[in-house]
């Protein structure tokens, strides 16, 4: 056996309840910027029906161009009726490039007939509503609950589950797994900060192929850390 795997079994522990706070505080403490969902949900005018489009929007595509092709097409389909009325080439060049920009214009256009037609207009606010819609997982129906309706949950993406493994707040295979074991791990108090933060930490710090562990404040507490950085197995930047 060789001295990495030792290190690796030496260091894979999971974070007790208490060192998970303590993260989430040191993760909160390096966060200089809010992700694209925090920015749209706080806008003057924003709405659920905004954060839902743009969450869909967001998928495996960078917050920048989220936020801006949610701009453009908010400026001219601010809401469920006016989209749903919206021809899907239009939609296309108006969310370009979001990544799938011409299957996500057909997916939000059908979401939008579906709230206009069956909810009156109104964005669903319960999980198993959210969770019909075409197009809505978990990830994305935990974050209209978050970020338009104020209500705990942990929304869990990329970052979230990479970061979550990476420290040794988890060992999941899945998202879903991981946001079970979030869920487990945090108080309901701190829900509505974990994808937030991790997100965040996940975009500036916790890279997911040379994370910056020279600057990074929970260093000391990171499972990935002990096991590879220190033995010079594993990219890390300042």
């Amino acid at each position: 056996m060789s001295n990495l795997t030792k290190t690796v079994k030496l260091h894979a522990r999971l974070k007790t309840k208490k060192e998970a706070t303590k993260i989430l505080g040191l993760i909160g403490d390096s966060i200089e910027h809010d992700t694209a969902l925090r920015n749209v949900s706080t806008e003057r005018d924003s709405t659920p029906f905004k954060v839902l489009i743009s969450t869909m929007l967001s998928a495996r595509t960078r917050d920048p161009v989220t936020e801006a092709a949610s701009a453009r097409l908010f400026e001219f389909f601010p809401d469920s009726k006016s989209l749903s009325g919206a021809r899907s080439s239009r939609i296309s060049k108006l969310i370009y490039p979001v990544s799938f920009y011409q299957v996500k214009a057909k997916r939000i256009i059908s979401v939008a007939k579906i709230i206009e037609k069956d909810y009156g207009g109104k964005t669903p606010s319960k999980m198993d509503e959210l969770l019909e819609l075409p197009g809505v997982g978990r990830k994305t129906a935990n974050c209209v609950l978050v970020y338009a309706y104020n209500t705990p949950a942990i929304p869990v993406d990329v970052h979230v589950h990479r970061i979550s493994n990476r420290i040794g707040l988890v060992s999941t295979r899945t998202p879903e797994e991981t946001e079970q074991e979030l869920s487990r791990i945090y108080e309901e108090k701190y829900w509505l900060a974990v994808n937030e933060l991790f997100v965040s930490f996940g975009q500036t710090v916790c890279k997911p192929i040379v994370p910056r562990c020279g600057i990074c404040r929970v260093k000391a507490y990171c499972n990935y850390y002990e096991n590879l950085v220190r033995t010079g197995e594993s990219p890390v930047s300042a």
